[in-house]
């Protein structure tokens, strides 16, 4: 990214498509910018609050987007150079979009109503007609988008009931309350993730996994509509959806699988997926499945099972980052993989 204001390494966007603007008239509803993060029925309109600089043409960029999408994932990052107004026109968008101040502020205008988001609290919208953005000088923000048909499928799955109403986020995000702050640790995992060329945004087994995890969070830790009911939880525990459940994430393990998968393969919800789970197994759907993975990884790398080195093997079950498939491993077989590897061949 050209505009350095400190909140962001540039050299860590390189697997990012850029788009840049160095005066007030290129980026427009027309440009390549609003095609980056909008259907091709949607127009962002950005235009420089102080008109003392619309016929002006700097010698470097005074707005930079670089984007990235990976499965049904759309992550970007914006770096505004002065205060800038973005109106958004069209139809009602399909996506809805998580936003986080990294330096300065945005407000958030729609319908009429303002909200305001700062470094320590998030803004959540659907671009669409009626909404305006005020965005702050010297501004870097980070946004990770989700398409409004899968959020929506997935709460329906939680409910295990249809949708009276589409799904509304209230736009004010508290990073510093309850599953909020873990939804934004998650949301910073994602953007750190896609910046690597070897991360879970290139293996799709991983990317299905945050997916769900990022979903879910989305659900329980934003406030909207339905959180009262989500809330609410009376699902009944049946145990043999767990053995279902469990035999098809064996089955499946190096597969992209997905949560509503697992609870297809069952026979129940995800709503009472998840309930039966955190009462037989003290854990959630997605923390099984990645127990078995790694027992599955552990499996192969000590008898043999595979010819590849730890890495190949840990990439296969989904785990990217060796970090923290290293510390997996340990706290769960009390050795590191490679470890595990010599005991095997002593053995």
């Amino acid at each position: 990214m050209a505009i350095k204001i400190g909140a962001i390494d540039p050299a860590l966007l390189t697997t990012f498509a850029l788009v840049e603007a160095s005066s007030h008239s290129e980026p427009d509803g027309t440009s390549r910018v609003s095609e980056q993060v909008a259907e091709s029925s949607r127009f962002y309109r950005y235009r420089l609050r102080d008109r003392a600089l619309w016929h002006k043409r700097f010698d470097r960029p005074i707005f930079s987007l670089a984007t990235r999408s990976a499965g049904s994932i759309l992550a970007s990052h914006a770096d505004s150079r002065f205060a800038t107004e973005v109106l958004v026109d069209g139809d009602q968008g399909s996506l809805f979009c998580f936003t986080t101040l990294l330096h300065g502020h945005m407000t958030l205008i729609h319908n009429g109503k303002p909200t305001t988001g700062t470094e320590a609290t998030g803004l959540v919208w659907r671009p669409g007609p009626g909404t305006d953005l005020l965005i702050s000088d010297r501004n870097a923000r980070t946004n990770i988008f989700f398409k409004v048909a899968e959020v929506e499928d997935a709460l329906e799955h939680l409910l295990d009931d249809r949708l009276r109403k589409p799904l509304d986020f209230r736009p004010n995000l508290d990073w510093n309350s309850g599953l909020t702050t873990s939804l934004k640790y998650q949301l910073d995992f994602v953007m750190h993730e896609f910046r690597r060329s070897d991360g879970v945004a290139n293996n799709p087994v991983a990317l299905a996994s945050i997916t769900d995890l990022l979903v879910s969070l989305v659900l329980r830790g934003a406030p909207h509509n339905y959180r009262e009911r989500l809330s609410d939880d009376r699902a009944r525990a049946v145990p043999i959806y767990i053995k279902r459940a469990e035999d098809f994430m064996r089955a499946n393990s190096k597969e992209p699988i997905r949560i509503v998968q697992v609870a297809a393969a069952a026979g129940c919800s995800v709503r009472t997926l998840g309930t039966v789970f955190r009462h037989f197994r003290c854990t959630t759907p997605l923390g099984a499945l990645h127990a078995i993975r790694l027992e599955h990884a552990h499996g192969e790398l000590i008898l043999g099972a595979s010819s590849g080195s730890v890495a190949t093997v840990a990439h296969r079950y989904g785990f990217t980052n060796a970090t923290r498939f290293n510390v997996a491993f340990r706290r769960r077989f009390g050795m590191t993989p490679l470890e595990a590897v010599q005991r095997a061949s002593r053995s």
